[in-house]
């Protein structure tokens, strides 16, 4: 039996995370819940239902509501801070599931308290770099990103030094041949309509951009310790295989299964241990056709312009995401175009990089969140929606 800490428990990769527990009684007991608080029902039935000691949620007033719907059930509530707090408890296994940069305190809170990081928020390893890293226990952090998840399953085929390089598979979102040209007149309904996974709004207009691969690069050369011009993206339509690796033989080994992100968070939760019967596999008698195709880097600009900002390392890459965030936002309200999100984080990036990038050697947490909130600022001035 695991106890699980669940950030994020009403999102995308939280509901799934509860789906898979709702069925495995005798392997997970589920001890808090965390959420921003944007749909306090939903919370408050997860609650009831998986009768957690604690809930939080992001703000002391919405906890205050909370409360009140779960009066009777004698589970504590707590308002803001409780992602830390939650974090820091005791338990098996956290699984980080909230959404963007607010997720860095709760997975260096969870590494300082020496329990297994699920880490779905990526974005948390990519601003954090190394601050994370050197904080981090020899396979304390547990991948639940798919791709990232199907590179620690093929791992397992050989020794690191072994190891040539790592390919990560994108399905191309759902521009996928589009020219840049035909991208400028892009609607956030149509970036939005995801042509293979169900996700959040912003993991879901990242993917349509390709900035969700760049934060993915990032994440895979922080993860497995493996140079950046080791790790090739290619894309992949139908996401069936979720990642590769490549060995110095010429051997490459895949991980392929149906997209359903319900596998690798089982795995995250349960891992090494594989648990039965998460998903549906292939039905290998029906024929099938995979197919690869290289990236257009004119079109879709995000992943190099993440690589590099990756190999800058230090706070560049937390202003890729901070950049990107307030962009996202912009798109979805109708301030910015399609191909101005990518465009705008590329001229913050650049201006931070000139001026004001702190290199890996200094890197501190003051400084992280110092160039988090000062690439927002700019995002948003650039924007027009200072």
């Amino acid at each position: 039996m695991r106890d699980v800490v669940i950030l994020g428990s009403t999102g995308s990769i939280g509901t799934q995370a509860l789906e898979v527990i709702s069925t495995r009684g005798d392997q997970f007991n589920v001890v808090a819940l965390t959420a921003g608080g944007a749909n306090l029902e939903l919370l408050a039935e997860q609650a009831c239902r998986f009768r957690p000691r604690f809930v939080g949620v992001a703000t002391d007033e919405a906890a205050t509501e909370l409360a009140a719907m779960l009066a009777d059930t004698g589970i504590e509530v707590a308002g803001a801070g409780a992602n830390e707090r939650a974090a820091a408890m005791s338990c098996d296994v956290v699984l980080n599931g909230i959404t963007g940069a607010a997720g860095l305190l709760a997975t260096l809170t969870t590494l300082k308290a020496g329990t297994t990081l699920a880490l779905a928020n990526k974005e948390s390893l990519v601003i954090g770099g190394r601050l994370v890293t050197d904080a981090a226990a020899p396979g304390q952090i547990v991948a639940v990103d798919s791709e990232h998840s199907a590179l620690a399953q093929s791992l397992r085929a050989g020794r690191r030094e072994e190891v040539r390089r790592l390919i990560l598979t994108a399905s191309g979102g759902p521009f996928r041949g589009r020219t840049r040209a035909e991208l400028a007149g892009v609607t956030p309904e149509q970036a939005l309509a995801h042509p293979t996974w169900t996700m959040g709004r912003v993991v879901t207009v990242n993917s349509a951009t390709l900035v969700n691969k760049g934060l993915e690069l990032i994440e895979a050369a922080l993860l497995y310790g493996v140079d950046y011009d080791a790790i090739t993206v290619v894309v992949h339509p139908t996401s069936d295989v979720h990642s590769m690796v490549e060995f110095t033989d010429g051997a490459t080994i895949a991980q392929a299964s149906p997209p359903d992100m319900r596998l690798p968070i089982a795995l995250g939760l349960s891992w090494p241990d594989r648990v039965a019967d998460v998903t549906p596999s292939y039905d290998w008698s029906t024929p099938r056709t995979w197919m690869f195709e290289p990236l257009d880097s004119e079109a879709f600009g995000a992943v190099e312009l993440a690589r590099r900002a990756g190999k800058a390392a230090g706070t560049a890459p937390a202003v890729f995401n901070a950049a990107n965030e307030i962009c996202v936002d912009a798109f979805c309200a109708g301030d910015l175009g399609f191909l101005g999100i990518v465009d705008t984080v590329e001229a913050v990036l650049n201006e931070h990089l000139a001026a004001g990038h702190v290199p890996d050697g200094s890197l501190t947490l003051e400084a992280v969140l110092a160039a988090d909130a000062w690439a927002r600022d700019r995002a948003r001035q650039i924007c027009g929606v200072a």
